[in-house]
């Protein structure tokens, strides 16, 4: 297949510490987890567990809102997949406490 076949997508992860941003040349119909894959992201970070773990596009978590899974969204030049971590915490938790921790205070 020649290179003017091929479309150039993005695959990103994160830690607190640092972050790593790889360019990837994939077929047009390639889905974000077979970029993913390619990327060989794993050899990086093999803590990763690509089957699992939350993916998106640009921000738009992948699987919601009318957005494709992983496995079945297929990309665009340009796009951008991001691997998301677990949350350490459950943000509506937080906010509980927090507005409960100010309540108190006020009190």
């Amino acid at each position: 297949m020649a290179d003017l076949d091929l479309i150039t997508v993005e695959v990103a992860y994160a830690l607190p510490d640092r972050q790593t941003i790889l360019e990837v040349l994939v077929e047009p119909g390639t889905t974000a987890f077979q970029a993913v894959e390619r990327s060989g992201i794993v050899r990086e970070y093999p803590e990763l567990d690509i089957e699992s773990a939350k993916m998106g596009i640009f921000g738009q978590a992948l699987g919601t809102k009318g957005l494709k899974p992983p496995r079945e969204h297929e990309l665009q030049a340009g796009d951008r997949v991001e691997i998301y971590r677990p949350l350490q915490a459950d943000p509506k938790e937080v906010r509980r406490r927090r507005a409960e921790k100010a309540k108190q205070a006020d009190s």
